[in-house]
């Protein structure tokens, strides 16, 4: 261990912010003028003794002199390297220093005592080991840096002491660190010390080199990148000069998002939510795909119209002139549209546009037949009320994604088409038509009539969520009015969200109308002719609505209406007819050729479809609108046929029932209506409906299989004029049906004059056309025997009434 021994009295030579161990040989500059005088008075001192100068080499940190310092002598005085006076001064010993003293020069002299360093020979086992990592630090140290020759003299060091201060050369210690090995004067002590520190300092620069080849890798990566992705700019722009395209380089096509949706007048959330996405972008590769779905879904953002929205026209008056003007007939639809604006323009003018966070929108569903102006109805609706309009086309979607968007984080994500159909209509209160709602199917992907439930409600639409903007959407403004069919084939819980406005075809007179201010303008229009060059009168177009064609709506007629303009505008060109012409009823045969729905007054008495007992006409309502329904009965022959009963044409369950009641009443009231019912028990019964590639269902045809039932038996005719609809029980009660106004809309089409109705249904005759109703003779019945009574000729007749009914 060490001891202290031999006072001394040497002149301080301090160093500002540097240690010198013993050991060390260092060059100091005699420009400092403490420096020049320690050295000067080391000089003076030495003349009168032998030896070298000798200085105390003492660090000074902050004005305050360190507690021991370092024995040296001075080996050498003369110029340094960039030719200033300095002097050569080797670290001999340490030297505890003690109270000053005077002494020759104007150096300070102090009083000190060397420090014995000695350790005992041989050295301990742990010391070896201590001794052995130290140059094994040393050396990795050394060779990291290529300093090969220092190695050799580091490893040729055997003295304990030596090799500790030898760390006074390594640059990476810190001025107190040195200070530290300068005052532990144990040489074991001070060795573990130096050994700590150089293993510090070499896993420091294990983790900086790691971090270091980390980052250069990233660098060159990043560099590799930048090159081609210029040399990619390069080569496209070569390519878009080569073929005559100007275009812009990157630096212009970026666009900066951040600009963009702090500029944007985007609601509060949705703009926090876009502000995330951009921080996200930001950090985000070039290279990452989550950068092009941000930006993909930044830019659907940025192009919702979040607050813009159309100015209702509140002319009550001119959007009623609209829809007139555009649309013939249709009133319960004009009605509910011009209440909508009325309700508007009141809370409008009472400051009451926003109530809960709801606007005042509107979900209507037009249900009717094909041909009857749905669709063209949406655009009509938002002429008339200063909206855009956006028609989103349902029929066939099967996947729950296409109404309520894709998750972004699917390839190839989008929204769903009720955002883009906002979108599209850059307004937030547009009329949005959503066409054959009826036809949405389901399947594994999921169920879009069950996505559609939020969008059509108005308690839930103004929080609206898409899948890929995950937002909220308001769309309590929008209106929204779906077209359908068959309100049946609709989900009932769907179907409980929208307002239903039936649309149950025109009259004949309607159709007229329509023709004549509508269809026929529009088809000389697509014929390249002028209104002035052809007309059709009043009688052919009545003529080719009552015998052409026999629809709800109107489309077989635009098509006739087409084919006669194209008929005449080639017999024009090819030199057969000269223009003006005005098309009569006489001329359509010539020009289109025999009409297709010839009615039965119109034919032979014995070709009339009830000329025969046993066949009765119906009433029913299908996917085109109301229609006549024949139904023939048969017995069979005793001997050849089975008894029991068989149906024909396609009848569904509920059908086949009502067949089962009418024939089971005849059986147990034949004797009341005094009909032979006895041939009902061993004979078999046939009941068919033609047109057997059409399928049929429903209740209301009970009353006409037993009145078809009732004439078979009796052999009375049922009357050529009447048609009928209910359904019956097994006492014989008429119960009441559905869709009488289309079913009297048909009779009055196929010239049925006479009309027989549960009498529950007569309120419904408020909604048939005053006109249609002014040619039947509509009878409201409670009892299968007043149909009898009705229907059946007396059984003197021998023939039908003079007015048939249509085939």
């Amino acid at each position: 261990m060490a001891s202290t021994s031999t006072p001394l009295t040497l002149p301080v030579l301090p160093l500002d912010g540097e240690v010198v161990l013993p050991g060390m040989v260092v060059p100091l500059d005699l420009s400092d003028s403490e420096v020049r005088a320690a050295v000067e008075a080391a000089q003076a001192a030495a003349r009168t003794t032998p030896g070298k100068p000798r200085v105390l080499l003492v660090p000074r940190i902050d004005g305050t002199y360190a507690s021991t310092g370092v024995l040296g002598t001075v080996e050498q005085v003369g110029r340094l390297a960039d030719g200033d006076p300095g002097a050569l001064i080797r670290g001999r010993s340490r030297v505890r220093i003690g109270a000053g003293t005077t002494g020759p020069g104007a150096a300070l002299w102090v009083e000190g005592t060397s420090v014995d360093e000695t350790v005992p020979e041989p050295l301990p086992g742990h010391l070896a080991e201590l001794v052995k990592e130290y140059k094994a630090l040393a050396t990795a140290w050394l060779r990291k840096r290529g300093a090969w020759q220092v190695v050799d003299r580091v490893q040729a060091i055997d003295d304990v002491s030596a090799l500790a201060d030898n760390s006074g050369y390594s640059p990476f210690l810190t001025t107190d660190q040195k200070v530290e090995l300068l005052e532990t004067t144990d040489p074991v002590a001070r060795l573990k010390l130096a050994t700590q520190q150089l293993r510090d300092h070499l896993a420091e620069q294990d983790v900086a080199e790691t971090i270091a080849k980390d980052v250069q890798e990233g660098v060159d990566k990043q560099q590799r990148e930048f090159l081609l992705r210029r040399q990619l700019e390069a080569v496209r722009k070569e390519l878009r000069e080569l073929n005559g395209e100007a275009g812009k380089d990157s630096a212009e096509e970026s666009d900066d998002y951040r600009a963009r949706v702090e500029a944007a007048d985007l609601p509060e959330k949705v703009r926090e939510a876009a502000l995330k996405e951009v921080d996200k972008l930001e950090r985000s590769s070039d290279q990452s795909p989550e950068g092009s779905w941000i930006r993909t879904w930044l830019d659907t953002v940025l192009e919702m119209p979040w607050n813009e929205r159309t100015e209702d026209a509140y002319d009550i008056r001119g959007a009623q002139a609209v829809l007139d003007a555009e649309h013939s007939g249709l009133e319960d639809v004009k009605e509910r549209i011009t209440e909508y604006l009325a309700v508007r323009k009141r809370r409008d003018d009472r400051g009451l546009g926003v109530v809960g966070g709801r606007r005042g929108g509107a979900v209507l569903a037009l249900v009717g037949p094909p041909g009857v102006g749905k669709t063209s109805l949406g655009e009509s609706v938002a002429h008339a009320m200063g909206r855009k309009f956006v028609r989103v086309a349902l029929g066939g979607v099967r996947d729950e994604a296409e109404i309520r968007g894709h998750r972004r984080t699917y390839v190839g994500a989008l929204p769903g088409r009720v955002v883009r159909a906002i979108k599209e209509a850059g307004s937030m209160n547009p009329v949005v038509l959503l066409d054959e709602i009826d036809k949405v199917g389901s399947d594994f992907r999921g169920d879009p009539a069950a996505a559609l439930l939020e969008v059509l409600d108005p308690a839930q639409n103004h929080t609206f969520r898409d899948h890929y903007l995950e937002v909220e959407l308001d769309l309590s403004d929008v209106v929204f009015l779906a077209t359908a069919n068959v309100l049946e084939a609709i989900p009932e819980a769907l179907a409980d969200r929208m307002e239903i406005v039936r649309l149950d075809g025109y009259t004949e007179d309607e159709k007229v109308v329509i023709a004549r201010d509508h269809l026929l303008p529009r088809q000389l229009e697509r014929a390249g002719l002028d209104k002035d060059e052809v007309t059709i009168d009043e009688g052919a177009l009545r003529k080719l609505a009552g015998e052409y064609t026999r629809e709800a709506g109107v489309r077989t007629l635009e098509r006739s209406v087409a084919r006669l303009l194209r008929k005449v505008a080639a017999q024009h060109e090819l030199g057969e007819r000269k223009l003006p012409f005005t098309v009569r009823d006489e001329d359509l045969r010539d020009l289109i050729g025999r009409p297709h729905h010839v009615p039965e007054s119109a034919q032979d008495p014995a070709e009339r479809r009830t000329s025969v007992p046993g066949v009765a006409t119906g009433l029913a309502v299908t996917g085109a609108g109301g229609d006549v329904l024949f139904v023939e009965a048969s017995l069979a022959d005793p001997e050849t046929g089975a008894a029991g009963l068989t149906l024909t044409g396609q009848l569904g369950d509920v059908m086949k029932e009502s067949a089962q009641i009418a024939l089971s009443f005849l059986r147990s009231h034949g004797a009341e209506l005094e009909l032979p019912v006895a041939d009902l028990k061993d004979r078999g019964v046939h009941i068919h409906f033609p047109a057997g590639a059409v399928p049929k269902d429903g209740p209301s045809a009970g009353i006409t299989m037993t009145t078809a039932l009732a004439s078979l038996l009796s052999g009375r005719l049922v009357r050529t004029d009447v048609a009928m609809t209910g359904e019956v029980s097994l006492t014989g009660r008429v119960l009441p049906i559905g869709g009488v106004k289309q079913k009297l809309l048909a009779a009055h089409r196929a010239g049925v004059t006479t009309v027989i109705i549960p009498k529950r249904n007569e309120p419904d005759l408020d909604d048939v056309p005053a006109e249609v109703l002014d040619k039947l003779d509509v009878h409201a019945v409670t009892d299968v025997r007043q149909v009898l009574e009705l229907a059946l000729a007396p059984a003197t007749a021998g023939v039908t009434p003079e007015v048939p009914v249509a085939a």
